[in-house]
This record gives structure tokens, sequence and C-alpha cells, in this order.
């Protein structure tokens, strides 16, 4: 009997070829999109859970206040980790970490490594990283010795064993003591080298105040975190400011993140980028959305379907077919097309796979919709979705009366006010995904064309070095001596994020109750004139100032010169004007010489702060050159000096844009999703108002024809089917509006310099929309209207 309602359901979609296609096309375009956006959720949610201790094991982030403002950071000193391991019987044990870019000497060959960590001896013990050669107790437990993972190997020493290999990191040698598997794509630590600890001089002391370093703990028990937290702000919290001899109104305060929620919880990044828990449920909402608007689809279709079926049902309970064997024959076209619709959107899944991890940025393998846990998911899956839109035609058709479909066939009169609000929720969710598509995409703008204070267009940075450093204005000078080169400057880091925080007050004399916090970057003489700062008050470095600083250094009693931005010289109390001059102290006294425009040296979440600028060339770390014209000459240009001037390293250069850019990565990742669903919802909805389109055509052939015989032209019949279903979305448009301003209100908080929220865009989505949706309704409408009216009128 099965076999047999198969067998029909097979006939009759074959049969209806135009109506099978675009429940096809409905349905799996809307399991791709679940698929697609559910890989993606399960990834991210299986962040660092692969660890044997994942629930045991948190992070410790660090909270303080020197007097000014409260400041947050996932970094903390070296004596973090063993206070707490000594301090408290519920830590196990502990794992300071690192992350150091280092330049690796291998067979003659330079290599700039940017994945090379730093690690307690613990690290593989407390962490799950598989060592495929090495015990995890011995690996890393004397200075000197490190992991590499298996890529590395190959890369270095090919077929050759690795252990017990010697290169050089940096001006050290470091000895090979185990191999480790690749780590996950799920994991906040991706690793090429895990360097010993005890190899870095900052081991050898204990610091609550050089952050520079995350703190892992492995504790005894997961039920202990919430205990351990408040022994903690007791205890760590009073020592360490005692330590750290704090006035009274600063503090210093470590909290403790699970392992398992750092990705998605915290608003603290790591060595990874963190993702956000709000941005997964609102894709699992999308997901599920466009899942419900594709199945509508098909429950419409059906519908419209069924009013010419009557006769095929009448017959069947004619000869005796009860109301379960009718329902079971429609039931079955719903499997048969639902399971199809499943296998076809299993297979463009698999293909688009690479595409979407571009979009997203993730690194997700096919192999992951082949897991037995996916597999029955997509099958409990295609249940529900067979169940869910085959389940109320099927119904509807089973339970007719035989006299009522004999003599009129079906009418379902009653559920029309279902349908239209079907269509009503389609357009809300496609409104609501252009609005925020739309505002999304203007932030974006808005971040890539704002006026960041400085010039980084064109802008090559290089690295620095402890060697380079050594001769430093040789080098420089050797670098510029091209026509195509425009300056060349240097500083501590790179300004899209200055990460050095201090206090400052004004006078000579160190004073912690007129102490402000600030942002500070050491520079050299050209820095303000390569990245083109804005000087509104005083004057730009000279070689005066560079002499004075070296005759000072010499002298072992260093004399800064400041430059501050608008931002801290108004936290002085003072003006522009009245700053220069000025003595401010940041650890070494100095005069104000100059005043710069605020520029953003962050994200454009944050305020821009108070900064420092000062000169020091001894701490520069990355220079930067400013190309005017022919940029492939002047690359090539620096990497020729460059290989005859700097022997130790290999010529590595980015430009300063590419780094601007990573900052707002996850927010384009979002405008890109956000893009590409929005398309998809519209289509899957003007898919459902054709079949609701297609429905009241075939309620009102008769009417149209009559119409027609009266003298209706075209244009009236085509008003006159329109209007109707042009309503219903204005209706979705009235309700999107407030939703869509309310949602993307609260993404565009998270920013303090935003774009503004304006009228028009709601007016552009609306019309944009019904265009599209008219479009769609004329399509069927006038295919209606050009039927012979002789014919509409023997329509049965």
């Amino acid at each position: 009997m099965i076999r047999n309602y198969f067998k029909i359901a097979f006939r009759h979609l074959q049969k209806n070829k135009l109506y099978t296609s675009i429940n096809i096309l409905g349905l799996v375009v809307g399991i791709t999109s679940c698929i697609l956006i559910g890989v993606f959720i399960w990834h991210e949610l299986s962040y660092d859970r692969f660890h044997k201790n994942a629930g045991r094991i948190v992070r410790v982030t660090w909270e303080y206040n020197f007097g000014d403002k409260p400041e947050r950071t996932a970094l903390t000193g070296t004596r973090v980790g063993p206070e707490f391991n000594r301090a408290f019987p519920e830590v196990a044990s502990y794992v300071r970490t690192l992350k150091y870019p280092r330049v690796i000497a291998c067979n003659n060959k330079l290599f700039d490594e940017k994945k090379f960590f730093y690690a307690d001896s613990a690290f593989f013990s407390v962490f799950s990283f598989p060592l495929i050669s090495g015990d995890p107790e011995k690996v890393l437990n004397t200075p000197d010795k490190m992991v590499i993972t298996q890529t590395t190997a190959k890369k270095y020493f090919g077929n050759e064993n690795p252990i017990g290999q010697t290169v050089k990191v940096g001006v050290k040698d470091f000895t090979v003591s185990g191999i480790a598997a690749d780590a996950p794509d799920n994991s906040q630590v991706q690793f090429d080298f895990v360097g010993s600890f005890t190899s870095l001089n900052a081991s050898k002391t204990e610091k609550w105040n050089e952050a520079n370093y995350i703190t892992y703990l492995l504790l005894r028990s997961k039920d202990q975190v919430k205990a351990l937290q408040v022994k903690a702000d007791n205890y760590i919290g009073a020592l360490a400011k005692k330590e750290m001899k704090l006035e009274s109104n600063s503090y210093s305060k470590y909290s403790l993140e699970p392992l398992t929620g750092v990705h998605l919880h915290s608003d603290l990044d790591g060595f990874e980028p963190n993702g956000n828990i709000i941005y997964i449920y609102v894709l699992a909402a999308v997901a599920l959305l466009i899942l419900l608007i594709a199945c509508v689809n098909y429950t419409n279709l059906s519908t419209a379907q069924s009013a010419g079926r009557s006769a095929e049902v009448g017959m069947r309970k004619v000869l005796g077919a009860g109301s379960k064997q009718v329902f079971l024959q429609f039931i079955s076209e719903s499997f048969l097309l639902t399971i199809f619709s499943f296998l076809l959107a299993i297979a463009l899944s698999v293909f688009l796979l690479p595409y979407f991890n571009r979009l997203s940025g993730k690194s997700i393998h096919t192999s992951i919709l082949f897991d037995p846990r996916m597999i029955i998911g997509l099958m409990i899956l295609a249940v529900v979705v067979a169940l869910t839109a085959g389940a109320y035609p099927s119904l509807i058709l089973s339970h007719g009366r035989i006299i009522h479909i004999l003599k009129a066939g079906f009418r379902f009169t009653g559920s029309g006010g279902l349908r239209k609000s079907l269509i009503v929720f389609q357009f809300v969710i496609s409104i609501f995904l252009i609005i925020s598509t739309i505002i999304i995409l203007q932030q974006l703008s808005y971040i890539r064309h704002k006026d960041l204070g400085y010039d980084k267009e064109q802008v090559i940075v290089l690295p620095v070095d402890n060697v380079i450093v050594q001769k430093y204005d040789d080098i420089k000078k050797a670098l510029a001596g091209n026509v195509n080169i425009k300056s060349i400057g240097g500083a501590y880091e790179e300004p899209t994020n200055i990460g050095w925080s201090d206090g400052m007050n004004p006078g000579t004399e160190h004073d912690e109750s007129r102490s402000i916090f600030i942002n500070a970057i050491p520079v050299d003489e050209d820095f303000i004139k390569t990245l083109n700062l804005k000087i509104i008050a005083g004057s730009d470095y000279t070689q005066a100032d560079v002499q004075q600083f070296d005759t000072s250094n010499g002298g072992n009693n260093l004399h800064y010169v400041y430059i501050l931005n608008e931002s801290a010289v108004k936290a002085l109390g003072w003006t522009p004007e009245e700053a220069i001059g000025k003595m401010v102290t940041k650890g070494t006294s100095g005069p104000v010489k100059a005043v710069v425009k605020d520029f953003h040296f962050r994200s454009f979440h944050e305020a821009i702060g108070p900064l420092a600028i000062f000169l020091d060339k001894r701490m520069i770390g990355s220079m930067f050159v400013k190309v005017s014209g022919n940029i492939p000459a002047a690359l090539n240009y620096l990497e020729k000096t460059w290989k005859q001037r700097i022997t130790h390293r290999p010529f590595e250069y980015h430009f300063l844009d590419e780094d601007y850019d990573a900052l707002y990565r996850a927010e384009q990742r979002t405008g890109g999703v956000f893009s590409a669903f929005a398309i998809i919802a519209i289509v899957l909805a003007c898919l459902g108002l054709f079949a609701l389109t297609a429905y009241a055509m075939v309620q009102r052939t008769k009417e149209i024809g009559i119409r027609k015989v009266l003298g209706a032209t075209l244009p009236g019949l085509l008003a006159l089917v329109s209007k109707d279903f042009i309503k219903l979305v204005f209706i979705a448009l009235v309700i999107a509006t407030p939703v869509a301003w309310y949602a993307i209100h609260k993404w565009l908080s998270s920013f303090v310099y935003k774009v503004s929220i304006h009228w028009w865009v709601f007016i552009v989505a609306g019309l944009a929309t019904l265009v599209i949706s008219f479009i769609t309704i004329s399509l069927q409408a006038i295919k209606t209207a050009m039927m012979n009216p002789v014919r509409s009128l023997r329509s049965e």
C-alpha cells in the first residue's frame, strides 16, 4: 500500500512540473540555508569543547582602576598563575601563555612565524592537544625546548625525524622535544610552535602589572568556579593592590571565565577574535524563519493545486477510501518531495560550503555534514519539514465531504485569513532583513570612508626587532632612497590598535591623586609626518629633539618630549594652546611640544581617549613606509635593500589599511551573511506570494472570464487582482519597520561612532519589496487575464 502511495505521488508530481519545480526550489533553498547556518552554529558552539578537561579550565582576566577609569583585559602578569596555584587548593595546575611572532632559522633558511607560543610545562597536560611524539609532562619542562605541529615538522624537516633537532629562534637555540597534531579549527589557541615558558626572561620574576600573558587555571572540579571567584576577590585583589602600592581609590581584580564560554560570551579577545552569542541567536532565528517560509510556500502551493484535485478525491471516497487513506496519499507526496529536496540540499550544501566559509570567515570541513549526529538531526528535520509543510493541505483534502467535493470542489474559504497571515509573516521577515542589511552596509561604508585623523592609504608596514633597532637610522635611510618612497616613520605599535596604557599627571612630580589614565606610543621623529597627523598647536619633532634625547639617554637621565592628543589635553584641564611647554609626568617628566587632533587609535566601538606620543627610537616595533607612485617598484626596492641590509630575518610586509579592515572583519562578515540571507528570504517570500496568487487565480477564473466578456481591460484586471496582495505587503512593512528599527538600533549601540538611522531606508526597503511583489503577482495575473473567456467560463 505504501509503495502504491509513493507511486501515485510520483506520477502526480511528474504531471505538475511547474508546481513541483517551485516546491522543490523553495524547499531546497530553505533547507540549504538551514544546513549552512546549522553547521556554522555547530562549529561556533563547539569551540574548545574537545579538551578532556574543558569543563575544569578557566581563563583569568584582569580588571583594574588606577584612579581614572576602570579597564579590563584578558592579559595578566606572570604572578597570577603561580599565586592562584599556591593560595587555593581548588587550583590543580596553571598555564601562562604568550603569543610572540618569531624569526626562525633552520637549514640556512629564514621563516617569519606568526604562531609561535610560549607556555608553561603543564600546557599539554591541561589542554588536550594530542602529542604524536613526546611526553606531555616533559616536552616543555626545561628552557629552550619546543613542540612543533605535524604541518610545521613537514615544512622544516620533510621526512626526517624532527625530535632532537635544533633550530634558532631569534638568537637562541631551541631543541624540538615533541610533535603535536595540528590544532583543530574550533580552538582559540592556534599554534605552530610551543616553546617552554622558562625560556623567557620574564619567567624568572613574578610580577602583577606587566600584563602580557594569558593565564589559564585547571580546577579540580568544574563546580568550584563560583566559590573560587569569591576567594579570589577577597585574597588576590587585596594582595595585588597592596604589592602594587595602589591608592585607596584604585583597585585590582581578577575574574574567572570558563574556557567553553570564552569564544561566544566574553567581550575580551584572546589569541583569536571572539564570536558573539547574539549573532548565533540571530542566525538561528534566520535559519528557522527561512525554513518556515519554505514550508509555508509548500502549504500555499499545495492548497492552490488542491482546487483542481476535487474530482480525484471525490472518486477515491466514492470507491471506499477513508480519510486516513486519503491523508496518507497526500502526506506521502509531501514526504517524497521533502526527501528529494533534502538530498539535493545536502549536495548543494557540500558544493556551497567553501563559498560559505569565505563569506563567514570559517574553515568548516564538509565532513561535519556526515557526522552521525548531523545525519540524525537532518533525518529528524526532514520528518518535521514534511509534516509541517504537508499536514495542513493533507488534512483539508482528506476530511472534505463527498457531496460537497463532487458538487463544488474545494473552496477553503475558512482558511484564507491563515494563508494571508502566512504571506504577511514571510514579508515581515524579508523586509526586516532588507532594512537590517541596508543599515549594516551603511555602517560598514561609514567605517571604511570616515576620516580617521591619519592617512592609512599606501602605507607599507615593516617589522622592527632588537637587531634592527641597533642600526635603525642607517636602515631607515637606506630604505628611503627611492623616488617612490615619500617618507618613513616608526612607532612601537600600529596606530590601528594602540594597547600601551599608563598613568600621566601634570607637573614634574608623580602625583597619583592627579593622574589620568592614558594610552601611550613611542615613536621616531618622522611618525607624525608619515601618517599625516594634524598638529593643532605647537610643532613636530625635529633633529634637535632627537639629539637631546640621545644625550639624556647616554647620561642615563631620560628626557622625553611629549605630543598629546586633544582628549589628553582636555583631561589635564588645559586648552591646546595652554598645553604647549607645560611639564607632564608619565614615569619620566618632559615638556608638551605639540597637540595633535584626535585620531582613531582603537575601533569605532570605543571612544577616542587620551593619548601620549613620545620620542624614543629604542622602542620602535614597526616601520611605516609611505609610498607615492609605483607601489610594485617601491616594494621591489624595499625587498632588495632589506635583503642587503638585514640578513637575520626574511622580508615580510603588509599594508596598514589591511590591519584597519581586520578590526571590523566580524561586522563585514555579518553584513555579508545578512545580505545573502536577505536575498534568499525575499526570493522565498515571492515564491509564497506566487503560490497565493496562483490559488486566487484558480478561484477567480470564472469571475475574470465574466469581467473580460463585460469589457474589462488587462490593466483593470491586473489592478483588481493586485490590490489585495499589495495590501498584505504594506501590512508587513508596517509591522517590520519598528521591529527592524529596534533591532538595528541595539546593534548600532555597540559603536561609539555610527551612522544615523534615516527614514528613507524604510521607504526604500518598502518600495523595493512592493515592486518585487507587484512583478511576482503580475506574472500569474497576466497569464490568467490573457486566457480565452470561453475556456475560463467552462472551467470546473
